[in-house]
This record gives C-alpha cells, sequence and structure tokens, in this order.
C-alpha cells in the first residue's frame, strides 16, 4: 500500500502535538506500508532516501498573508503525489494538499483532526483574513474527505458539530499515543542543572506553546497564589502573535516579582532534556482552554509525573481525575467566547488542584507511578498505527 503522509511539522522542525503525532506515527507505519511523507521544509539527500519530501512556500509570496503561503505548499505536495494509493494529512496546512490529490489523482483522502478552525477564533489574531480561509480549507477537505480521524471522542463530538454535513459513519477514534521507551523516568540532573532550578524545592511544570489556546495567562495569574516552598518551570515558546507574547512577558514579569524560584525557557529544549524535567517535576500542568486529546500529559505520565489539566475536550480521556491527576473545570472559560469572569474562577480551580498535589507527596507518588501504567497500556504508538492501516484498508476496499 502506497501512502502519503501530508503534514506541516516533520522533524528537526516539530513544535506542537500534531507534529509529534506525525513523527511516531510516521515510524511506525513503515514498518506496515509504503510511506512518503511531504510536509515544509528544505529537503536533503538524507529526506529523500528516508522518502520525506519538504516544500517550502512559493518565493513570489514572500511577506504575504500565511495562509495563501499555505496553500502555495499545499499545490506542490498535491503535484508530488501522483502514483500514491491513499493520502493522509494532518492540520489545515495540509488538508488542502491531501483534498487536491484526491480529486487530481482520484486517489481516498484521509483526514486526522488535531483540532478545528471554528473552534480556535483566537487565530484570526495571528491570521488576519487568512483565518477565513484556513477555516475553508479545513471544511472542504473534511466534508469531502474519505474517513476522518478524531484524536478522542470529545473531539468526534466537536467535528460533527462543526461538520454537521459529515456523515458520522465516516468519523472515527484513534487516539493519539505515547513512546513509553522513550518517554520514560530519567531521574538525571544535567538539566536541572543547567536551567539552575534548586534540587531541595518541587517545581510545577510547564511545556507548549504561548497561545490563547494552552491557557498560559491562566496559569501566570494562578501561579503568584501556589504553594512559595514550589519552583515555577515555563517550557513557553513560539509565541502566535507579538500581541500575545507581550502578554507573556507582562505576566512572567509580575510573578517574577511576586515569588522567586520561576524560570522561563523560552527556547525549544532537546528531548532528553523535558524528559528529565518531566520526570522530576513535582506536578505538571496543563491549563488549556482548548485541547482534542493533549499528547504533552501523556508524555508526563510515561514520565511518572502527576498531572494538574483543565477539564476540557480529550484531556479527561486521558488523565483520569483522582488516579493519575486532578482535573480542573473550566469555571467561566470558553475556548470560543473568552472568559466570562476573566478567568478568576478557573483560576482558582488550578491553584487548589496544585496546591494539593504539592501538599501530599505520598499520593502525588502513586498518580505518577498509575500514569505511567495507563500510559503504557493504552497508548502505545504500535497500537495506534496498525488501527489506522486498518481504516486505510477498508477505505481501500470500498474505493
Amino acid at each position: 500500500m502506497r501512502v502519503g503522509l501530508l503534514t506541516r511539522e516533520y522533524p528537526p522542525d516539530v513544535y506542537g502535538g500534531a507534529g509529534v503525532h506525525v513523527e511516531f506515527l510516521a515510524r511506525e507505519l513503515r514498518e506496515l506500508v509504503d510511506l512518503d511523507v511531504h510536509c515544509w521544509g528544505e529537503g536533503s539527500a538524507r529526506d529523500k532516501a528516508a522518502g520525506v519530501r519538504r516544500h517550502r512556500p512559493w518565493s513570489a509570496l514572500d511577506g504575504a498573508n500565511d495562509a495563501l503561503r499555505t496553500f502555495s505548499v499545499d499545490l506542490a505536495m498535491a503535484a508530488a503525489l501522483e502514483g500514491r494509493e491513499l493520502v493522509h494529512s494532518h492540520t489545515w496546512y495540509a488538508n488542502l494538499a491531501g483534498h487536491l490529490a484526491q480529486q487530481l489523482h482520484g486517489v481516498p483522502h484521509v483526514v486526522t483532526a488535531h483540532s478545528l478552525e471554528p473552534l480556535r477564533p483566537w487565530k484570526a489574531e495571528q491570521l488576519g483574513g487568512g483565518y477565513a480561509l484556513s477555516g475553508w480549507a479545513e471544511r472542504t477537505a473534511v466534508e469531502a474527505a474519505d474517513a476522518v480521524i478524531a484524536v478522542s471522542g470529545t473531539m468526534r463530538d466537536d467535528i460533527l458539530g462543526c461538520y454537521p454535513a459529515l456523515d458520522p459513519e465516516r468519523v472515527h477514534v484513534v487516539h493519539n499515543g505515547i513512546d513509553t521507551a522513550l518517554y520514560r523516568p530519567d531521574h538525571g540532573t544535567d538539566a536541572l542543572s543547567r536551567i539552575g532550578l534548586d534540587p531541595d524545592r518541587p517545581f510545577v511544570l510547564f511545556v507548549g506553546r504561548i497561545t490563547r489556546q494552552k491557557g498560559v495567562p491562566h496559569l501566570l495569574r494562578a501561579a503568584r497564589r501556589i504553594d512559595p516552598a514550589a519552583q515555577v518551570v515555563l517550557c513557553a515558546g513560539a509565541p502566535d502573535t507579538p500581541e500575545i507574547d507581550r502578554e507573556f512577558r507582562e505576566l512572567f514579569e509580575e510573578l517574577s516579582r511576586s515569588r522567586d524560584g520561576v524560570h522561563w525557557i523560552p527556547r525549544m529544549l532537546p528531548r532528553p532534556d523535558v524528559i528529565q524535567l518531566l520526570t522530576h517535576a513535582a506536578v505538571f500542568v496543563c491549563p488549556s482552554v482548548y485541547e482534542p486529546l493533549g499528547i504533552v500529559n501523556l508524555e508526563a505520565m510515561a514520565c511518572g509525573t502527576p498531572v494538574v489539566a483543565s477539564r476540557v475536550g480529550g484531556i479527561p480521556e486521558v488523565v483520569e481525575d483522582g488516579v493519575t491527576g486532578v482535573l480542573v473545570p473550566p469555571d467561566g472559560v470558553d475556548a470560543v467566547h473568552g472568559a466570562a469572569d476573566g478567568g478568576a474562577s478557573f483560576e482558582a480551580g488550578l491553584v487548589a488542584a496544585l496546591d494539593a498535589v504539592l501538599g501530599d507527596p505520598a499520593r502525588a507518588r502513586r498518580m505518577g507511578e498509575a500514569g505511567r501504567v495507563r500510559a503504557v497500556e493504552q497508548f502505545g504508538w504500535d497500537a495506534v498505527a496498525r488501527r489506522t492501516v486498518r481504516l486505510y484498508e477498508e477505505i481501500l476496499k470500498q474505493s
């Protein structure tokens, strides 16, 4: 079976959960199908040997709206997919390429929905009028796709809510996965020493992009009130817009003035360093206001760390409340309409949950151990790949 996997992110250019998903899914799929990966970037001889084709936006569109630049990549991808029997796209950045290949080459198109444009209105801050184009591209591809993969049951509900014209029988749930041989406890301390953490103090850890989706401003405000004995570590970069970058910096400065032991790492750390931080954190925090699944929570659990996360999207399908962590109701916070009370109720919930975990190390240890077991038993990438290939086979039989 000759499959084309279409994505914006692919190693070494991975900055979000969708990129992590594609990286590990591609690794497993190569054992099962004849796979070509089409992604953004500058190609090399090594890429060609590995079945990776990189595409860059057309130079004639340098300085143009990012949505138009994305569409130029999609056109190049679609042209390069001749000879594939099935194409599988990830995120709106590649969905249009899959749709065009479906129409041009007469092959089935599978879409994996990692998020949905209608549920991310803040993207208008980043894309301007391009947000209308990104939404159009996603809708066009999803509604015409031969199959749509939702990364959680809640995500499936969101897809059908946003796109009611879509036949529910074409929407399948295949959860995200985790490489539990890679993400496992690492008790070394060299990364912690480089960052300057106090080894005698517990720390709360956040890892993610600076975006409204991840709820980072809520966390920064909540962190002012958590147990002062705890350090706060923010592995936060890739801001969506200059505006949210400024907001983050202002809130970070306020937090740093209100307590000591606050550390911000604004760059992407090597994966081994992140794994070490995840292992040593007293608690990992995920304050997202919108999250179809949340791979980063799985990464923390696989490293044996308890999780405090918002009860939104697919997170409850990963984090078992009271067993592997604590879920915080998103009181007053809505991904589409914003925070009715400025997020004060949600932030108070984050404070209470974080303090509860920090204040009971024995319970936190039990949660971490249970999280590791859950990650290993239920979210292995090999199982994800097998389920995905079974779906490919069903679609090809029907076409």
